[in-house]
């Protein structure tokens, strides 16, 4: 039996081995292929010790479908997205779950529709995987290893002129994921000296949690900032899909300001054009979107959203505050590599520091997101529209209650008891006071 919770809105995600197993993984792999009827599927897998296990089910199910395997080893997820995009195979599975503890895993689909990508949802195929009509092929697909490296290589450096980034001095961890493959095989071409951080692949994350934006995660690069004097930082996820900048006294650098920088940069060189961000980000960014002659394009939170916005309306970019920056022109695909090189580069023209680059565009007092468990998470939002009613509010996603001087959302978790809440206030003492109005109405 197959736990339907693991089928999220965006891939397919659980806790090693209960919910997530290697006859899981086999199960999967069969229904993906009845699901697409891909012939060929490219898989890559990150560095979490469950991932090798649930590559062998993945691949058993998918050549039993007698379709082929084409392995790209171990990768950051940027990485199976750029194969399935630039080769001509059906579709691709990365094994991962990004920045969740160690004891997750899970897999990200996609399928090739001619020239453009489609990102399979976990909750599509859950019907597939249920349905346990299995039947024995008598022809079985082979197993090839593929390398991508140099193709991926060029098509990232394509994104920045080397000539143009300083010979900075910068950290950078990879939180012990696959990131630091990709860093490493870069770090010749680059004139700046890198301190690379927990570049090991170690799926028990010894140095700290794959989430960049966890407190503790943070510790060790602001040290490593101090102690070299370099000039600043990057942070990556699990998968390395995920980036955060650090400013030279070890701060990271929130989200969506960072997004901020990609976008006035990529506004300058497509002006007027489109850029999608998600309900939570920082009202500036579309008032900066707007002042910067752009079109800002707001969605429900979730790359896989952002993705579709950036899509409809042929937009440059999209970003959101978890790190995730995607790109038109790497079909429409987040990467936190292409992310990395493009703001060396910004910072390189910016002649500033960094923590003077974001002062402009840090012009607002914004929390980040606070979760309440909660059981009742429907009547505590409806008890927020009768509470702040002579706000201006919708309902993209979740609620969102917008006043003059501040605003804030409210959302509730798909796949877990929570409310998840942001808000950001034209002044920090105005954010705190509001921080503990909705701390106290919320758990009431």
């Amino acid at each position: 039996m197959i736990n339907p919770t693991i089928f999220k809105s965006r891939d397919i995600r659980g806790i090693y081995p209960n919910e997530l197993n290697e006859e899981t993984a086999y199960v999967i792999g069969r229904s993906f292929i009845k699901y697409i009827g891909a012939k060929s599927v490219l898989i890559g897998q990150d560095s979490r010790i469950s991932s090798p296990v649930l590559f062998r089910g993945l691949v058993k199910g998918i050549t039993a479908e007698g379709a082929n395997v084409y392995n790209l080893g171990q990768v950051p997820t940027e990485c199976l997205y750029f194969a399935v995009g630039f080769y001509d195979f059906g579709a691709g599975i990365m094994i991962t779950a990004s920045h969740n503890p160690k004891e997750y895993n899970g897999f990200k689909m996609l399928k090739k529709n001619g020239n453009s990508i489609e990102i399979i949802r976990g909750k599509d195929l859950l019907s597939a995987a249920e349905t346990g009509d299995l039947k024995n092929n008598i022809t079985k697909g082979a197993i090839e290893q593929k390398d991508i490296w140099q193709d991926y290589i060029k098509h990232i450096l394509s994104f920045v002129n080397l000539d143009k980034i300083k010979p900075f001095k910068i950290a950078v961890d990879a939180s012990n994921g696959v990131a630091g493959l990709a860093v490493a095989k870069i770090a010749d071409k680059l004139s700046a000296k890198i301190f690379l951080l927990n570049y090991e692949l170690d799926g028990n994350f010894p140095n700290h949690s794959p989430n960049p934006l966890l407190a503790e995660s943070t510790d060790q690069i602001k040290r490593e900032i101090e102690k070299e004097r370099a000039d600043f930082g990057f942070i990556f996820d699990g998968d390395a899909d995920r980036i955060f900048l650090v400013d030279e006294n070890g701060w990271l650098i929130g989200g969506d300001v960072t997004f901020l920088l990609l976008a006035k940069y990529f506004l300058q060189k497509n002006p007027g054009s489109a850029i999608a961000y998600n309900a939570i980000c920082s009202k500036a960014v579309p008032e900066l979107i707007k002042k910067w002659g752009g079109k800002p394009i707001r969605t429900k939170v979730g790359f896989v959203n952002v993705r579709t916005g950036l899509l409809e309306n042929n937009g440059a970019m999209g970003g959101e505050p978890s790190g995730h920056y995607c790109f038109r022109d790497n079909y429409y695909l987040d990467s936190g590599m292409i992310s990395f090189l493009i703001l060396l580069q910004i910072i390189s023209e910016g002649h500033k520091k960094v923590s003077e680059l974001v002062q402009d565009l840090s012009i607002y007092a914004k929390s980040s997101e606070i979760n309440f468990t909660v059981t009742n998470k429907e009547e505590i939002i409806n008890k927020i529209k009768e509470k702040y009613a002579d706000a201006k509010q919708d309902y993209l996603d979740g609620i969102t209650v917008e006043y003059n001087n501040w605003w804030f959302n409210v959302r509730a978790s798909q796949t877990e008891p929570l409310l998840r809440l942001t808000i950001e206030a034209d002044t920090k003492d105005l954010l705190e006071e509001k921080q503990k109005e909705l701390k106290s109405f919320i758990n009431e």
